[in-house]
């Protein structure tokens, strides 16, 4: 069975930084994308990052400064984001999608790590 396990959540002090890791396990993540996507209270599901194993990235614009995704291996991604403000307080959810020639046509997510950024 596949699973994305999130871990590296917790309650951050403005301006503090931390790491989000991912293990992915169950399936052929080699033709996957993996990244990271976010949810604040009241709001929609949104785009971070996601990230090749070739390496290639891809950003949602406002996350470009502060966030920084990487992968080590077909089953693990990383990120770090940096400078933590109140309103990066969210669910964050750990994502794989097949790329477009992969003929596999499934979207797995994770089930979710809290991030809270308070005094």
């Amino acid at each position: 069975q596949v699973q994305l396990v999130e871990s590296g959540g917790g309650l951050v002090q403005p301006g503090g930084s931390l790491r989000l890791s991912c293990a992915a396990s169950g399936g052929d993540f080699s033709v996957y994308a993996l990244g990271w996507y976010r949810q604040a209270p009241g709001k929609a599901r949104e785009l971070v990052a996601t990230v090749t194993l070739g390496g290639f990235t891809n950003y949602a614009n406002s996350f470009k400064e502060r966030f920084s995704i990487s992968r080590d291996n077909a089953n693990t991604v990383y990120l770090k984001i940096h400078n933590l403000k109140p309103e990066d307080t969210a669910v964050y959810y750990c994502n794989a999608e097949p790329l477009p020639s992969s003929g596999y046509g499934t979207i797995y997510w994770g089930q979710g790590t809290q991030v809270t950024v308070s005094e």
